[in-house]
């Protein structure tokens, strides 16, 4: 059977969808581009906002105009808190039972017979996806955690994802194992990462301990983390184990403390500058990164800009800038003040363009330095990669992809850091 998969969400959506493909693989079915003839066309959905969703619907009507008698299989969020608009498909599949869906395409293709798979996932255990082995990669990624308890107004994911829920500590470990054998770095990811390990009594912390001690990994890097997630264990685990990449990506949403109370965030902004504080002063150098949301309901014009001066006051080293969109389903969808998509447009462009200021200005500080750095490819005669703080960096000269190498930042040009190998 030839099938095909197209991914419309996350690193944790794409994660699932490698490891769904992987599956299939072994099974003896040959995997084809999207926009070839298949057999079956895996599409794993995204709900987070109303446009993912429109995208999801679009691109389950596309694959069945491309491929009319191909098995059409939509899974993941979209698939788990609104089946009716995808009704269409043959197999249906939400946030849980994903390791069954090989077996479901399987009977769908012999039988024609629809599968739908997507009951409630409240008490949904944590699904041991298989290890994906991104051969030609130099990272790979370990999905640890699943679900969300925090309900931001915003957004749909504890619907469609369910409660939190980890993976066992002894399987981590496992995994990991394999993953240093061809891996330099792996990327511990998941729905809420820094709540990982809450129902085996352990913490993230924890975990990063026994992967450094009982793994080869040469760098460990954390894909996202809550504020209010990062003790004082984590922090210091961070700032003396050379192993762990610094840099922390940290959700902010909103630097006004008035536009953070309607999102349900469970912080405000002196708290957030309070930790991030506490993190440079262990960890000089570290890049901080964050999430940012522009134009949620009822934002004004000076909350606008109290956000933007936040994220200059804490020196973010970049911003992923996120036009805010409604989400049926959600607290916010029912709120009054849905400002004018044109304006979220103007502070979107405004936002994306201080993010890359303070790109800039974090990059301009490494110049005379030495990074570390993992390299990815080689580009006219020179290679290519990221540093333990997230920098891209341009090597001069032709190196191995996935080697680590010592290198001195020399210029910043256009945006790109330049160095030179210095060892």
């Amino acid at each position: 059977m030839k099938f095909s998969i197209m991914n419309l969400g996350c690193k944790v959506n794409s994660y699932e969808a490698e490891s769904v493909a992987a599956m299939m693989e072994e099974r003896g079915h040959e995997r084809v581009d999207f926009q070839s003839k298949s057999d079956a066309s895996l599409i794993f959905t995204c709900a987070v906002t109303n446009t993912a969703a429109q995208k999801s619907r679009q691109m389950m009507h596309r694959a069945r105009r491309m491929n009319p008698n191909a098995i059409i299989a939509v899974v993941g969020c979209y698939a788990q808190v609104d089946s009716d608009a995808l009704d269409d498909a043959d197999i249906i599949v939400g946030s849980s039972h994903k390791l069954q869906i090989p077996d479901y395409v399987e009977e769908c293709f012999e039988t024609h017979v629809k599968i739908r798979d997507n009951n409630s996932i409240d008490a949904a255990p944590f699904e041991n996806m298989r290890l994906v082995e991104f051969e030609d990669k130099t990272r790979a990624s370990l999905k640890i955690q699943d679900g969300c308890n925090q309900f931001c107004s915003y957004c749909i994911i504890p619907y469609a994802r369910g409660r939190e829920r980890s993976m066992n500590p002894d399987l981590v470990i496992q995994e990991a194992s394999k993953i240093a054998q061809n891996h330099k770095e792996i990327v511990l990811a998941g729905i809420h990462t820094g709540r990982y390990g809450r129902e085996y009594g352990v913490t993230l912390a924890d975990l990063i301990e026994r992967i450094l001690k009982e793994t080869d990994l040469q760098r460990l890097r954390i894909s996202s983390i809550e504020v209010s997630e990062l003790d004082d264990k984590l922090i210091h685990l961070i700032a003396t184990e050379p192993r762990i990449a610094k840099h922390l990506h940290i959700p902010l949403q909103s630097g006004s403390d008035s536009v953070l109370k309607r999102m349900n965030r469970p912080y405000d902004t002196q708290q957030f500058y309070d930790k991030i504080k506490q993190i440079r002063e262990l960890i000089p150098g570290i890049s901080i990164s964050t999430d940012l949301i522009v134009g949620f309901v009822g934002e004004t014009e000076q909350e606008f800009q109290d956000s933007l001066d936040f994220c200059k006051k804490c020196e973010l080293s970049f911003m992923h800038v996120f036009p805010y969109s409604k989400r049926d389903g959600t607290r916010a969808e029912k709120m009054e003040g849905h400002l004018d998509p044109r304006v979220i447009k103007i502070r979107s462009k405004q936002a994306g363009e201080l993010s890359l200021q303070l790109y800039d200005a974090f990059k301009a500080k490494w110049i005379g330095n030495e990074v570390e750095v993992l390299i990815e490819a080689q580009k006219n005669g020179d290679s290519e990669g990221y540093s333990s703080e997230y920098l891209p960096v341009l090597v001069h000269g032709e190196f191995a992809k996935k080697q680590l190498i010592k290198a001195k930042i020399k210029e910043l040009k256009d945006h790109q850091l330049y160095a030179e190998r210095s060892e």
